[in-house]
């Protein structure tokens, strides 16, 4: 596949997940580049960073590590890797990824939110 393409295919893929998120976060916007200092491919969801792929192989490991640096660029405490499968074309479908760890505080979170709404 050709770059051009495979940038096509990105774009396509962003749109498709910021299109889903607006619906629930209607600030949701792609970002746009930033160099070696990206912070993911949405903005507009406050202390989140989301990285959004779409491409037959899956490589997991690279994903989660460019999403950890991506986190660090932008001083956000929760991040996904939000995964295009082949053939979706809604967003809601995506799937999301992310560490136990930033699983755990999200529970944590919730937990909070839902014994003590005030507090978050």
């Amino acid at each position: 596949m050709k770059p051009a393409s495979i940038k096509a295919k990105g774009r396509n893929a962003e749109n498709l997940f910021v299109e889903f998120l607006r619906s629930r976060w209607p600030m949701a916007e792609r970002r746009r580049l930033n160099g070696s200092y990206d912070r993911g491919d949405v903005s507009g969801i406050p202390r989140t960073v989301i990285e959004v792929k779409s491409g037959a192989k899956i490589d997991l490991p690279g994903w989660m590590r460019e999403l950890e640096v991506e986190i660090a660029n932008d001083g956000a405490e929760f991040g996904c890797v939000a995964i295009k499968p082949r053939g979706v074309t809604d967003g809601a479908e995506f799937y999301c990824v992310l560490s136990g760890e930033r699983f755990a505080v999200l529970l944590e979170l919730a937990l909070a939110a839902k014994n003590n709404p005030k507090e978050i």
